[in-house]
């Protein structure tokens, strides 16, 4: 296993997390593909979505990988009118990582981040590591607390 900028940032500050690998299929990235490989429940894995509000800017949102992000919703956690999603193609250059391997933890920078409620009904939960084919598996509180995150609901019913 090869140790991401993302497990550095947690080993510096202390804080407990474990990893888990899973074979990447380039014709499938998606985080329920990935739930499958781990199998454990979709709802546990998070995936990490890059936004532009009207007035915040870049904002960062983790959903569970099967949730569809309410765009109503994280406008509103932002304290803005409107948030849509970034291009792709714009990925890398804003948070330093690549589609299916973009995590919360070790952006280019620390842009305000929430994370869908739901987290909170499991002990531990997992974000990319920050490459593909790599999970951070960890208390969900811990990594709220560690990105200067916030719980909330951002997903559609």
């Amino acid at each position: 296993m090869v140790k991401t900028n993302a497990m550095r940032m947690l080993d510096k500050a202390g804080i407990s997390y474990s990893t888990k690998e899973y074979e990447v299929d380039e014709n499938d990235l998606s985080g329920s593909h990935v739930a499958d490989l781990m199998g454990v429940d979709h709802g546990s894995i998070f995936k990490t979505l890059v936004l532009k509000g009207e007035k915040t800017g870049y904002l960062v949102c983790c959903i569970p990988v099967d949730g569809e992000l309410d765009l109503k919703k994280v406008a509103k956690a932002a304290g803005d009118k409107k948030a849509e999603m970034i291009p792709m193609k714009d990925l890398q250059g804003i948070t330093g990582y690549i589609r299916g391997g973009c995590s919360p933890i070790g952006m280019k920078k620390l842009f305000p981040t929430f994370i869908d409620e739901s987290a909170l009904k499991y002990p531990q939960i997992a974000v990319s590591g920050g490459v593909r084919g790599q999970q951070i598996i960890m208390d969900p509180q811990s990594l709220v607390d560690f990105i200067n995150g916030k719980f909330t609901n951002l997903m559609h019913v």
